[in-house]
């Protein structure tokens, strides 16, 4: 299994100049990938923006974002051009992970509906592939890309998401708050991609919070606890799922691995780099 590394555009402390030294080290340190969450209504960077910037600095390390909320990006064929555009300058090496996104506030801050958000995400994926290959509503939308660029990894644990995942995608994205129960919504992925006749494997990436040193559960608490506030009392939960022990990470690390996972994403709750050290020290 491979490990990825969460790029800190949404923590408390995050810091936009400080944003490619951390995207550098990951790849030094050897993580396979750097990886971006969703927000619009929150105090973080956007997520695409934020893999360009990495992908200035980088040369080897995909760029995973893990997920992006696509049905508020309400124009598919901008969408389209922005991530083939990140695709291009990375050359490829972007990994579109998106999903239907759970917030109503980020759909009504641009005027999108909230409530067909899953039906509405089926189109833009297919619109998607369909523009990449030089296809869609107005075709010539560019740049042109490399065929099966970028992969796609679609999120969500209903039996519709993974029933989208099999249709559309390239492999399933496992959220941060799915520590539990891995193994079985795993199998339910394969169910999903054998009832949609599909030969090939999922690939299966997973997210996992985590910060350890000394502070590490108090600042996970904070982070999560703000990040999630909208969930109310789930939010504490969540935030008491973050991996705050190094034998904790290494234990679910196995975990993932023995259920298949292909790679596990790392996301930081501080930007502080003592955080990219720990981590990379305690997986790799």
């Amino acid at each position: 299994m491979e490990f990825g590394l969460g790029l800190p555009t949404t923590v408390l402390d995050k810091d936009g100049p400080a944003l490619t030294a951390w995207a550098r080290r990951a790849e030094e340190a050897g993580f396979a990938s750097l990886g971006v969450i969703d927000r619009l209504v929150y105090d973080n960077f956007e997520p695409l923006t934020s893999l360009a910037a990495a992908a200035a600095v980088t040369e080897r390390v995909r760029l995973t974002t893990g997920i992006l909320i696509a049905p508020y990006r309400t124009q598919t064929a901008l969408l389209a051009k922005q991530a083939a555009t990140v695709s291009a300058l990375s050359g490829g090496r972007l990994v579109l992970g998106v999903a239907a996104g759970g917030r109503e506030d980020d759909f009504r801050a641009v005027d999108a509906a909230y409530h067909d958000r899953g039906r509405r995400l089926d189109g833009q994926l297919a619109e998607l592939r369909d523009i990449w290959q030089g296809k869609g509503p107005v075709p010539g939308i560019g740049p042109r890309l490399a065929e099966g660029q970028p992969p796609l990894l679609v999120g969500g644990h209903s039996p519709a998401a993974m029933q989208r995942a099999a249709r559309f995608g390239d492999g399933w994205f496992c959220g941060g708050s799915s520590a539990s129960g891995y193994g079985e919504l795993v199998a339910r992925v394969h169910r999903a991609w054998q009832d949609a006749g599909r030969t090939d494997r999922p690939r299966l990436v997973a997210l996992a919070y985590a910060a350890l040193g000394p502070d590490a559960l108090q600042t996970a608490q904070e982070y999560l606890g703000d990040y999630y506030s909208f969930a109310g009392p789930v939010a504490q939960r969540i935030a008491s799922m973050a991996l705050t022990d190094r034998r904790a990470l290494v234990d679910l690390a196995q975990g993932y691995a023995e259920s298949g996972c292909d790679e596990l994403i790392l996301m930081p709750c501080s930007a502080d780099p003592g955080q990219l050290e720990a981590l990379a020290e305690a997986v790799l």
